[in-house]
């Protein structure tokens, strides 16, 4: 049987890695072979191969048979290519010259097709990066509004608390509450003087136990203060004539 091209395995378990080898045909795949020409590994992206050119068309003219997968390999770095050219030169289609300058012509685009696909794969790459990275910032920003809506009820409800304690541990005196709602009274003389004896009442620990410090007693006592005190401050003072209005209207 004649040589083959093929790939022999190596590597570990789920991460392969190939050797191109030259080896007879009736050889097992892992077995004996003639010459390494080359490697393939197909985890990269895009593969990573080194292959020796010269070595592999050399072979190839002398009628080596590769595998499907080699001869992917081959079509792919332009050894097929290069194959064809030569068997042309050989039946006179055209001069070595123009064979080489054809090859490199071929060369030189399957470069830049390369090179495409592999910036491709890298603005894929940093495009689906930044969509990750977009999301998870989204992610947490509502996370961190959810906690910060959760700490300010749990403040404002302790502060509710708080402010009810400390205002069944200190209820305010009826007399400061009865002053500030007789100054919202227009400050005429006779308001400031029973805001004054008002204010004079001293607030015994008798006092302050009958009346309870609740809103509706507060607003009870409050009334009838501004109900004693208003009527007197709304009248007027009489206007005395003097002899010259007297003597004006006669």
């Amino acid at each position: 049987m004649p040589a083959r091209i093929r790939l022999q395995r190596h590597g570990k378990k789920g991460q392969p890695f190939y050797h191109i080898v030259i080896a007879d045909g009736r050889a097992p795949r892992d077995g004996r072979f003639i010459e390494v020409i080359g490697t393939y590994n197909p985890l990269t992206r895009p593969a990573s191969i080194n292959l020796d050119f010269e070595k592999a068309i050399d072979w190839v003219q002398k009628g080596a048979s590769p595998s499907d997968t080699v001869k992917a390999i081959l079509s792919y770095k332009g050894v097929t290519y290069k194959n064809h050219l030569l068997n042309g030169v050989k039946k006179g289609a055209f001069t070595l010259e123009q064979a080489e300058e054809k090859f490199k012509l071929w060369l030189s685009e399957k470069e830049q097709k390369i090179s495409a696909k592999a910036n491709e794969i890298v603005l894929t790459k940093k495009q689906a990066i930044k969509k990750a990275l977009e999301a998870e910032a989204k992610v947490n920003e509502a996370k961190a509004n959810k906690v910060a809506m959760k700490k300010s009820k749990e403040l404002a409800a302790e502060a509710e608390a708080h402010a009810a304690a400390y205002a069944l541990a200190h209820p305010e005196p009826v007399v400061e509450v009865v002053a500030e709602v007789v100054a919202e009274v227009e400050a005429t003389p006779e308001v400031v003087a029973q805001v004054e004896n008002v204010s004079e009442v001293e607030a015994t620990p008798e006092v302050v136990a009958e009346i309870e410090a609740t809103p509706e007693v507060i607003a009870e006592v409050a009334s009838e203060v501004v109900a004693e005190i208003a009527p007197e401050a709304s009248v007027e003072p009489a206007i005395e004539e003097t002899p010259a209005e007297e003597g004006e209207k006669i």
